[in-house]
């Protein structure tokens, strides 16, 4: 079970700096043998504490942006609660199948992270005079994010990143701490969602949250001093195993 807490540190760290926890801690739970279905609610609720801590510790970039936040609030809530009740009423079956698929798509997110945000920082420049919460799209664009964090989540805030730095005139900085407010809104409604209509793991959720929270702090000041790329690299290596145990399974 000590793996399990590392995992949740692991992934409360990535999570505020990338967006990407959720490939660190599902294949950590799938390898200890819980359903998958079971293994994705326990990790969403476990992680919310972890999202909480870092949306804290990025307070200081959040300064002036309460208005935007509660504009594009509402948009996460209804994309995650979305996302949610999605993963409920589908059978486990189609999760089952669809999950190779997400966790091949977050892979490819976190490896193209790097060139998404050089394009994105390149578009940001030509940026100006736009309205508090950005252009026209990126409400639609935070909703359709929301419905992928609620359902799965995985480089979830690396699509954050890419409408909100398209879109939104101001410091990627501190968009960054915007991207963490709303990823918390979709993960703290989904987890309600899955808390009331679906089991969860509370040993599992308990340790994984024990560790986000620590990891949600270190994100914002420790762990800014490693490279990315080994950041990257880890969670690459771990979504590319747990995709090929899941091919391997089928």
């Amino acid at each position: 079970m000590a793996a399990i807490l590392v995992a949740g540190m692991a992934a409360g760290t990535i999570n505020t700096l990338v967006g990407s926890g959720t490939l660190i801690t599902f294949p950590t739970l799938l390898a200890f043998g819980i359903p998958p279905v079971t293994a994705n609610v326990s990790n969403n609720v476990g992680l919310v504490p972890g999202a909480l801590s870092g949306t804290l510790a990025s307070r200081t970039e959040l300064t002036g942006q309460r208005a935007r936040t509660w504009r594009l609030g509402p948009a996460s809530l209804v994309g995650g609660a979305i996302g949610a009740v999605l993963l409920l009423v589908l059978p486990s079956s189609v999760f089952a199948t669809v999950v190779p698929v997400l966790i091949g798509l977050g892979v490819v997110l976190v490896i193209f992270q790097p060139r998404i945000s050089a394009w994105v920082a390149r578009r940001h420049e030509s940026l100006g005079g736009l309205p508090e919460e950005g252009v026209w799209w990126v409400r639609p664009g935070v909703l359709l994010a929301g419905v992928y964090g609620g359902y799965f989540g995985a480089a979830q805030g690396v699509l954050l990143m890419a409408i909100l730095g398209n879109g939104v005139d101001d410091s990627l900085q501190r968009l960054n701490a915007t991207k963490n407010v709303l990823a918390t809104v979709v993960n703290g409604i989904a987890a309600v969602l899955f808390i009331a209509l679906e089991h969860i793991d509370w040993t599992v959720a308990g340790l994984i949250a024990a560790g986000a929270v620590v990891g949600g702090q270190l994100g914002a000041r420790v762990a800014r001093r490693l490279p990315s790329a080994v950041l990257r690299g880890v969670i690459v290596l771990v979504g590319t195993v747990a995709l090929a145990v899941f091919v391997s399974r089928s």
